[in-house]
């Protein structure tokens, strides 16, 4: 699989410490910030494409990893939940805010001797 794609999400829940929601917000923050018109322009079919999503927050336990990949609109989601974002503690009130982190990877299974640059 190649990779044509990395794009990066930040996403949060404020109130009520879940860490898929958190995790959710995450993935959809990243996929904002792309557009894959290379599958339009080139006839790809968007089943083809494997989605990997890795995402970080401090209880990796607490993410419904399903729920996250039902989130992605096209391709095979590969989702993985590792130790990292934040959790920020409001010492007056003792909520959490839970931060999590997420790498959305678009890939696809090309040839790359299928492809050349253009001379014009």
């Amino acid at each position: 699989m190649t990779r044509l794609i990395l794009e990066l999400g930040a996403g949060n829940d404020l109130y009520g410490e879940d860490y898929t929601k958190a995790a959710c917000r995450a993935v959809h923050d990243a996929l904002h910030h792309s557009s894959l018109t290379l599958f339009r322009t080139l006839d790809l079919a968007h089943g083809d494409m494997q989605v990997n999503v890795t995402i970080g927050v401090q209880h990796p336990d607490r993410v419904d990893a399903a729920l996250v990949a039902a989130e992605l609109p096209r391709g095979k989601a590969v989702v993985t939940v590792v130790q990292g974002g934040q959790n920020i503690t409001d010492p007056e009130s003792g909520t959490v805010s839970v931060i999590a982190s997420a790498a959305v990877e678009a890939c696809l299974d090309l040839d790359p001797n299928n492809w050349q640059l253009s001379q014009t």
